[in-house]
């Protein structure tokens, strides 16, 4: 009789816990975002900056980073440069190559004198060996993973930074979709080798970016980190206007989703999405829908043949078909892995950053994505998009009706728990 009762309380506690890591956020969007005014009215950037969070700052200057032979070059630069602070955040470290690299910039730093902390998800670097963490450690490099196994945090264990947050001296930040992984290295150029982009950032939209990074370093250590090291004086460098928001679902938060929603709504004349996962929700679906009946050319550019979740693959496609219908083009990036996260909105607003187009980004993990409103930067970026378009496929709604039985019946057991995967 004891042990009925105690396996009845064991197994009730862990249903509890179960689905304690399946809730999402309290507040939710339940109502469709209609369309008002486009990207380039006053109102929409005011109401962009009231209902994201931070406000909209001119002044700065964004580059873009094609590829690990960009990317990590800059980012390890832009480290070594540091006089004062280093604040990094990421959810990909892996052992190799190049999470090598990054440990032994870092711990030099440290050894220097420079104030290096690092956030870094327990479950995102369950492949980093302790050697590099014990290496940073001992050179004085302040790291906290992020909620690790831990019985109070077994309610929270599906809830994930999934943030890429790198900000030097208060002066330059990054941001983008690359993790620290040998995956990431090289140019795309094989399977073996994905494709992806970061941003380098200069202006007054760093020091949102340092507070984007202080939101999960005070959660996790309990410390706030404050001071000139911090959040310097920042001049204006450039003439991109732009700000930096976050999301997280312990804050209740669904900025990553109206933001995407509020965007779509605007469109008026083009929407160009790369979306390494694309599970769009009804909400979203209906933006799309939405935005094709005004007459604006939707093109989505998504993994093909190389992805790393066939469960994300089929529960997106089965989602394709009226979107195909409406004219939405869809293409499959055929070389490698497409890891980019980007949206244009009229050639006129670039959004960047960690945010997949798919429930758990809009839902269950902390995000960071930065917005430009410039009509230079989206040009440049539609060009980077045109360029990502020549090795795809476009996907027909023939191809769509022709997919195989199996597909169609896995889709019915996956779609259901599309916001977990």
């Amino acid at each position: 009789m004891i042990l009925t009762v105690l396996v009845t309380i064991a197994l009730t506690v862990l249903a509890v816990v179960i689905g304690m890591n399946f809730t999402t956020p309290e507040k939710k969007l339940e109502r469709r975002i209609e369309h008002h005014y486009a990207v380039s009215d006053p109102q929409f950037m005011r109401e962009m900056s009231v209902l994201l969070g931070p406000s909209i700052l001119p002044g700065n200057r964004v580059e873009d980073l094609q590829n690990g032979d960009e990317i990590f070059p800059s980012m390890l630069e832009a480290i070594a440069s540091a006089q004062k602070t280093i604040t990094f955040e990421t959810y990909i470290y892996w052992s190799g190559e190049v999470g090598k690299r990054f440990a032994d910039a870092l711990s030099d730093r440290a050894r220097a004198g420079v104030e290096v902390r690092v956030t870094i998800d327990w479950v995102g670097s369950v492949k980093m060996e302790e050697t590099l963490l014990d290496q940073m450690k001992s050179a004085g490099v302040e790291i906290v993973r992020y909620r690790p196994l831990r019985w109070y945090n077994l309610g929270r264990l599906n809830n994930r930074t999934h943030r890429k947050l790198l900000v030097v001296d208060g002066k330059v930040a990054f941001t983008g979709g690359v993790g620290i992984a040998d995956v990431w290295s090289g140019h795309a150029e094989d399977p073996e080798h994905w494709r992806d982009m970061h941003f380098r950032i200069e202006g007054p939209v760093v020091a949102q970016f340092q507070a984007a990074f202080n939101d999960n370093w005070i959660k996790t250590s309990g410390v706030v980190l404050n001071g000139d090291g911090y959040f310097p004086a920042l001049p204006s460098v450039g003439d991109q206007a732009a700000h930096m928001f976050i999301a997280s679902p312990s804050g209740g938060s669904e900025s990553m989703h109206l933001m995407y929603l509020m965007a779509i709504a605007a469109a008026e004349k083009s929407i160009d999405m790369e979306a390494a996962y694309f599970v769009p929700d009804d909400l979203a679906l209906h933006a799309l829908l939405a935005a094709r009946k005004r007459g604006v050319r939707v093109r989505i550019l998504v993994p093909g043949p190389h992805i790393d979740s066939e469960s994300v693959r089929l529960a997106s496609k089965a989602q394709w078909g009226d979107l195909l219908l409406a004219g939405v083009e869809i293409h499959e990036y055929l070389p490698t892995m497409m890891h980019n996260k980007l949206l244009i909105i009229d050639q006129a607003m670039v959004s960047v950053g960690s945010t997949n187009f798919d429930p758990r980004s809009f839902r269950l993990n902390d995000e960071a994505s930065l917005n430009v409103y410039d009509r230079a930067f989206a040009q440049r970026m539609t060009l980077v998009f045109e360029q990502d378009l020549k090795p795809t496929q476009r996907y027909t709604h023939e191809t769509w009706e022709r997919r195989p039985w199996k597909e169609k019946f896995i889709e019915k057991f996956i779609l259901p728990i599309r916001s977990q995967l």
